[in-house]
């Protein structure tokens, strides 16, 4: 009996949005800019730079503007940004950004906590947005927060996550990620929702968020695999949570899942030495430890 294991995966660094805007100290525009060059030369094809959310509700990613258009953009690179309605995603393709990420979240709590609508709201919002992108000609990636539980409303419902995957297809979504954004999710649950989520979305990519508040979350990486999920999401050094979500830790740290896939064979594309200075310069910039398992070794095999 063999693994289900596939010969490559694709990461998708999300830690320049998802992992800085949690961060309490104040990041500059240069030092934001010069992470996402780091992480352009470690072999990375997709890095997630910042949100065009309004600044008042998070400050930290303010200046996403002069950011996106600071960056050095590497070909073979795609650079995204997450835009919560419409105005957002107009500021985004002034800044000729490639990918457009829309996010909404499975639990109604969670939803109104984060974006103060209604997941209804938030779909007709997302749907009104996408009307414009066929012209624009950037893709649409699709996230939907607490796909296995959440801390509000216990587990949420498999067909509630289908439903809305689906709205999302039709939006025109090439990708959903599946985020487990309070770290809740056990590897049996991952397994069981991937698999009915993965029958029901045919056609269309399935990718993995994880966080690891309880430290599952390489072992949801695994469960994930054995479903056909190639694609998943890290943050360098394992930064980030939920602004909304204290209790929620980290997203699994970029470094650990390259280390894991590389050592199981599987190829990533990415190089993991230049990986690791990366995690450095962002240890400098958060002025505290990392919490990635490679970023406490001494020595790596």
């Amino acid at each position: 009996m063999h693994l289900k294991l596939p010969k490559s995966v694709t990461i998708a660094e999300v830690g320049p949005r998802d992992g800085l805007q949690n961060e309490g100290i104040e990041i500059s525009t240069a030092q934001k800019v010069n992470l996402v060059n780091c992480l352009s030369q470690t072999g990375l094809t997709r890095i997630e730079v910042t949100s065009f959310t309004h600044p008042s509700w998070i400050p930290q990613l303010k200046d996403a503007e002069q950011v996106m258009n600071q960056i050095q953009r590497k070909e073979g690179v795609v650079y995204s940004a997450l835009v919560p309605n419409k105005k957002g995603y107009e500021r985004a393709m002034a800044c000729q950004v490639d990918e457009v990420v829309f996010l909404l979240s499975a639990s109604e709590t969670h939803n109104l906590r984060n974006v103060n609508r209604t997941v209804s709201e938030s779909l007709s919002e997302l749907k009104e947005t996408s009307l414009n992108i066929p012209k624009d000609m950037v893709r649409i990636r699709g996230v939907i927060a607490m796909a296995f539980e959440c801390p509000f409303e216990g587990k949420i419902s498999v067909d509630r996550v289908i439903d809305i995957g689906k709205e999302l297809k039709r939006i025109g979504a090439y990708e959903i990620a599946l985020a487990d954004t309070a770290g809740l999710a056990d590897p049996a649950r991952v397994f069981e929702v991937f698999s009915m989520v993965t029958h029901e979305l045919s056609g269309i990519c399935l990718a993995g968020h994880f966080h690891n508040t309880y430290g599952f979350g390489m072992a949801n990486v695994f469960a994930s695999l054995q479903c056909g999920v190639s694609v998943f999401d890290g943050s360098i050094g394992g930064l980030g949570g939920c602004p909304y979500i204290p209790e929620a830790s980290g997203n699994i740290a970029t470094e650990d899942i390259v280390y894991m896939m590389e050592t199981m064979g599987i190829e990533t594309g990415i190089e993991l030495n230049s990986l690791l200075e990366c995690g450095k310069l962002t240890e400098g910039l958060v002025q505290k430890p990392l919490t990635s398992y490679l970023s406490k070794q001494k020595r790596i095999k």
